[in-house]
């Protein structure tokens, strides 16, 4: 299954089961736990065993985060946006402003690679000695690619009662960002229309 390190920044804010919602940044243990469940997704831009989570970094990947989201919200537009932060959405501009300068924080430069056995290849390589600093601007990087990429148009925010995830959608009917959701939504209609038709109103089609 293709993931998304933007889409997984992003989906770190859900749905905790019961009633309310989830934060998996929640604290430093969180965000270590996260960063290193991304470990794949971030091989070569990271050195995920040299570094040190600590307040001023959660706080900073928290705050991208909340860009990231302000500007999934502007891609699913006029579609609603996650319901976790409609109300308190960072200003778009604001989110791009933020994007932008934590992408620019590491310079990296391209490489040529060009194995006498084999094909040219390009690589980035960074000069940057902060593994803080590398982290940060992988995870901006990734958002740019995303949202400049085919699949923000794609991008929708899940419509199943207290779903707070985006997702990318994989076939032309989806709804909703895993089958457990759309369980959960189409339970909801059903008890809608039944307590509409008991209260004698028109049933929802």
């Amino acid at each position: 299954m293709e993931r998304w390190l933007a889409l997984e920044l992003a989906s770190t804010v859900r749905h905790d089961g019961d009633s309310g919602v989830a934060d998996d940044l929640a604290s430093v243990e969180g965000v270590t736990r996260w960063v290193q469940a991304q470990a794949e997704s971030l091989s070569g831009q990271v050195r995920i065993r040299e570094l040190s989570v600590d307040e001023a970094l959660r706080s900073e990947i928290v705050a991208l985060r909340q860009a990231v989201r302000a500007l999934f919200a502007r891609a699913v537009s006029p579609a609603p946006p996650s319901p976790a932060d409609a109300r308190r959405l960072m200003p778009v501009e604001e989110a791009l402003a933020y994007l932008n300068s934590v992408a620019a924080r590491e310079s990296v430069v391209p490489q040529l690679d060009w194995p006498s056995d084999g094909a040219p290849a390009v690589r980035l390589v960074s000069a940057e000695g902060d593994p803080a600093v590398r982290l940060l601007a992988a995870l901006a990087r990734a958002a740019v690619d995303f949202l400049s990429g085919p699949h923000r148009d794609r991008l929708r925010a899940c419509s199943a009662p207290r779903c707070v995830r985006y997702f990318v959608k994989s076939h032309g009917r989806q709804e909703w960002c895993k089958p457990s959701c759309g369980n959960r939504a189409r339970a909801a209609r059903h008890y809608q229309r039944q307590r509409q038709a008991t209260d004698g109103g028109p049933a929802a089609s």
